[in-house]
């Protein structure tokens, strides 16, 4: 499969994977990287660094929005391999390391197999490695507060809820977020086009995704990069009430 990689700003690219996006941030040879697609995508995961002029032993730190296979997919083989640095919110850590996992069930996808393109993804899913072991044997917390030292300059920004660790990134520089899956454009499962919440079997709590959403209604920028569906361009804030506003 070859990456479907788009440049957002200088140095900022939004790559489409198969069917979960992944964030590259430049500078120079170095390169941050946020998000990592399945077990599956990592092929083009590589050729993603590729097409950008890099490489992965170029990557500088994997930043992780949350800990789901589809997301945290290739971060221990980076770590392993080339001895990358894998970094997430504190509250993420362990499941990172599968201390637990709070990720959709076999069983509630079932339930929810009625609903339209809902077998069609868990069966990409399930092929692209997602039910496979996926965790990270050392990551680590942010190293500090505020803009983190790393190409990019990204800023986490706490958004629990869809996990209880779930971070976005702010990339304020840019006048855009990282959005992960607290705000996406789009998802298989759902017919809605747009800013929009997951469909609600994909969070740990709902209620807290439903509230983080104020979070993105206090950041600056016109440029959403979601973890799921299309490049949103419009004011973040925006974004954010438009999903809301699909929630009710």
């Amino acid at each position: 499969m070859q990456p479907d990689v788009q440049q957002v700003a200088d140095g900022t690219y939004l790559v489409r994977g198969s069917n979960t996006n992944w964030v590259v941030l430049g500078d120079g040879d170095a390169v941050t990287l946020v998000d990592t697609g399945y077990p599956g995508d990592r092929e083009a995961l590589l050729a993603s660094l590729t097409a950008v002029g890099s490489a992965p032993e170029a990557v500088a730190a994997v930043l992780v929005t949350h800990a789901h296979s589809d997301h945290l997919g290739n971060a221990e083989f980076l770590r392993s391999a080339y001895g990358t640095p894998v970094y997430l919110h504190e509250a993420e850590v362990p499941h990172a390391r599968r201390e637990f996992l709070h990720q959709v069930t076999v069983g509630t996808v079932l339930r929810n197999g009625w609903r339209p393109g809902v077998l069609p993804w868990a069966v990409h899913a399930i092929r692209s490695g997602g039910t496979t072991d996926t965790r990270v044997a050392s990551p680590q917390a942010f190293p500090s507060s505020g803009a983190l030292d790393l190409p990019g300059r990204p800023v986490p920004v706490h958004t629990p809820g869809h996990t209880l660790g779930h971070c976005a990134f702010h990339l304020p520089g840019i006048g855009a977020v990282i959005s992960g899956d607290a705000l996406v454009s789009g998802h298989p499962t759902s017919r809605r086009k747009g800013p929009q919440l997951l469909p609600d079997m994909f969070h740990h709590e709902r209620e807290r995704a439903v509230a983080s959403l104020a979070v993105f209604e206090e950041l600056d920028g016109d440029v959403v990069l979601p973890g799921h569906g299309p490049l949103h361009r419009g004011d973040i804030g925006d974004a954010a009430r438009r999903a809301r506003g699909q929630d009710v």
